[in-house]
């Protein structure tokens, strides 16, 4: 195998966590606010996944799983800031409220969640981006000030 194409498909592979978790929470938002009010028709049919507890609570999980990978990479290994961190703290304890009230406030909380932590995966990859620039540490490792950490790519 060449190195060309080994870089490539080491690119090809890569899991990008933050991208994960943009997309899992954007489904969430989807599933939650959407699609209830597209398909209300599906009840009648015989299918039952917008009131299905378990689909909820796996989207929650998924949430919760990529959001912790990706959000404490970027801070343990690159940017040591809190902020994403809270700002998914705040939108994960708006999932865990809609579940608790049973949907009560779902057009309030579920927007709400999705905002939160789509800024908080969003926030993470801009710290990613810009901290190879100022960690003078990192700079001596031989990682050029203008790329982003192999992480963010």
């Amino acid at each position: 195998m060449l190195k060309s194409d080994y870089t490539m498909h080491n690119k090809i592979f890569k899991i990008n966590y933050d991208r994960l978790g943009i997309f899992t929470s954007v489904a969430c938002a989807v599933h939650c606010t959407v699609l209830p009010l597209l398909i209300s028709s599906l009840p009648f049919l015989g299918f039952d996944i917008l009131e299905n507890k378990a689909i909820e609570w796996s989207m929650i999980a998924l949430a919760l799983v990529f959001g912790s990978i990706s959000l404490y990479h970027g801070y343990s290994r690159h940017h040591k800031n809190y902020k994403p961190l809270a700002l998914f703290a705040i939108g994960f304890l708006f999932l865990i409220l809609n579940q608790v009230w049973e949907e009560a406030f779902v057009y309030i909380f579920i927007p709400l969640s999705a905002i939160f932590i789509i800024s908080a995966h969003t926030l993470n990859i801009y710290y990613c981006r810009t901290y190879a620039g100022k960690n003078p540490e990192k700079l001596k490792k031989g990682r050029p000030s203008i790329s982003p950490p192999r992480h963010c790519e």
